[in-house]
């Protein structure tokens, strides 16, 4: 290894690095555009897609950038680990800001799908280098405080998004839900360059192709049977059928190729470590299920049930993200102060399974203030939640593999994410197609029209009993599915109780020596780092 690029001073003080605050602020920044870019979209794909002529590409603006950063995420945890995280940081920037410009000047769906699997690509690394930046320059005691506004991007990212995509689009235009990203992006960019100073750790690595070539095909199918399953073909269909088990096949090609590979994407002497399985488990199921299945379909039960605008809807979920803040940032100071992680996964499991029974307890007649007391526990129990695992992670692996290990969890929950969200949407649609045909009187159906095509507007337009066994419907099909997610919740809360503690240490971890364990195969366990925990 070289050191070629000296390391920031510490300020004894903090024992943070001297001018921590401008880099943090470009980090946040890098974060915020790398969540921010999966939802701004939203509320723009009509009048893009009417723009471009491709509403039957609809699906691909956002499947392309979640994809792409799937697939990303960690390839830049290891590559980071293996080469510095600043290149990494630099790179991943530079890609999203080239993807952005390509989307903003797509003339035809083509080149916008292109433009944000760029995007993506770039993202997935914002999303994990961010991260692993603070792991290099702060001690995981200090780490804890800092961790928390970091956890409360993701869910500022899921309200301010379509937000931000609804007003550029009935404003300047759509096209600034991706000009936007250049100005902020740049001054990241340029904060990153010239003040953030990093161990540079080797001149090149041999990169593991055949691993991620196995990896982007898993993730492809998984993603793809997910999304199109129950929707452009029956669960039943041969292709989902065929797609699903080529998916299966290659997940386990892949981890196979893992053993051999001189530089894993996705090291096996990961799994060695109890924190690292039971606390990424937690994240798959709380985190990746829980949270973006229930905010993929709230606005939605909102607009219908309560004939709200998309905009209010969006700003409904506006007590989640301050329940977040509110439980997080107290949370990363008692860690920083104790050492002590454990207990907030719990009380957080805990207040998030509390508000899936209360929101499936929701009827047409619940005032919009208890919603909003239910998002705002969702989102307190998501603040207890999401950082204490990601710094229990980073604290059991030694400074070289901190990327490593944050960009598997965070893929890994990025994985239940899509799944979780695919299982609910699949569920719900069936549960109202059955609503509906079950509640709406035959001579309905003409005023009704296709019932896989109603829009708020169009629902809230119908005659009055007709539109009272319309929202009728819509409530019965949706708060059942938070109860079915109770049991998932419990799971994780019994992982939680579970999950070793291993105090956070007060500077930053040394790297490890190689160890080798008895039984390990494959070039990669001559440099395995061992994790701590037990």
């Amino acid at each position: 290894m070289s050191d070629s690029t000296p390391a920031v001073e510490a300020d004894n003080s903090s024992g943070t690095p001297e001018r921590f605050g401008l880099i943090f602020s470009a980090l946040m920044a890098a974060m915020l555009l790398g969540s921010l870019d999966q939802t701004i979209v939203s509320t723009a794909l009509p009048t893009i897609v009417g723009e471009l002529h491709g509403v039957n590409h609809m699906a691909w603006v956002t499947t392309a950038y979640i994809l792409a950063a799937t697939v990303a995420m960690p390839v830049y945890g290891r590559l980071g680990d293996l080469l510095g995280h600043k290149a990494l940081f630099l790179s991943g920037i530079s890609l999203f800001l080239v993807g952005s410009v390509v989307a903003g000047a797509a003339q035809d769906m083509t080149m916008l799908i292109i433009g944000r699997a760029v995007q993506g690509l770039g993202g997935g690394g914002l999303m994990i280098t961010s991260q692993a930046v603070i792991a290099d320059l702060v001690p995981p005691r200090q780490r804890a405080k800092y961790m928390a506004p970091i956890g409360a991007v993701f869910g500022l990212s899921s309200v301010v998004g379509p937000l931000l995509g609804g007003w550029f689009t009935d404003g300047i235009g759509w096209r600034w839900c991706f000009w936007i990203n250049l100005p902020v992006g740049a001054v990241a960019l340029a904060v990153g360059a010239f003040a953030l100073r990093l161990p540079r750790r080797a001149v090149e690595v041999t990169f593991d192709y055949i691993g991620f070539a196995l990896m982007a095909a898993a993730v492809t199918c998984t993603v793809l049977v997910t999304t199109w399953g129950g929707t452009e073909y029956a669960w039943s269909d041969p292709f989902i059928i065929g797609m699903a088990t080529v998916g299966l096949l290659t997940w386990v090609l892949f981890f196979l190729s893992q053993r051999r590979a001189a530089e894993p994407i996705i090291p096996l002497w990961l799994f060695r470590s109890r924190i690292f399985n039971i606390a990424t488990l937690i994240g798959l199921l709380v985190v990746g299920i829980g949270m973006f299945a229930i905010l993929g379909y709230l606005p939605t039960y909102l607009q219908m049930v309560y004939g709200v605008s998309a905009t209010e809807s969006g700003l409904l979920l506006i007590p989640m993200v301050v329940g977040m803040l509110a439980a997080a940032v107290p949370s990363g100071r008692l860690m920083s102060s104790t050492g002590r992680y454990k207990v907030f996964p719990i009380v957080g499991t805990v207040l998030v399974c509390l508000a899936a029974l209360l929101m499936s307890t929701l009827d047409t007649g619940t005032p919009l203030v208890l919603v909003c007391l239910y998002v705002f526990l969702l989102g307190a129990g998501l603040g207890l939640t999401m950082q204490p695992l990601t710094l229990a992670v980073q604290n059991d692996f030694p400074a070289s593999a901190v990327g490593t290990a944050t960009s598997a969890n965070n893929f890994f929950r990025e994985i239940g994410s899509t799944l979780g969200t695919a299982s609910v949407g699949s569920l719900f649609a069936h549960r109202l197609t059955d609503q509906l045909s079950d509640r709406l009187p035959t001579d309905a159906t003409a005023t009704v029209g296709d019932t896989h095509s109603l829009t708020p507007a169009l629902v809230h337009s119908l005659p009055g009993k007709i539109e009272d066994v319309v929202v009728l419907a819509y409530q019965h099909a949706l708060t059942p599915v938070f109860r079915y997610l109770v049991p998932v919740f419990a799971l994780g809360l019994v992982l939680a109780f579970i999950l070793p503690e291993k105090k956070l240490a007060d500077d930053k971890a040394p790297d490890a020596a190689p160890a080798a364990q008895p039984g390990d195969t494959g070039p990669e366990r001559a440099e395995a780092p061992a994790p701590t925990g037990h």
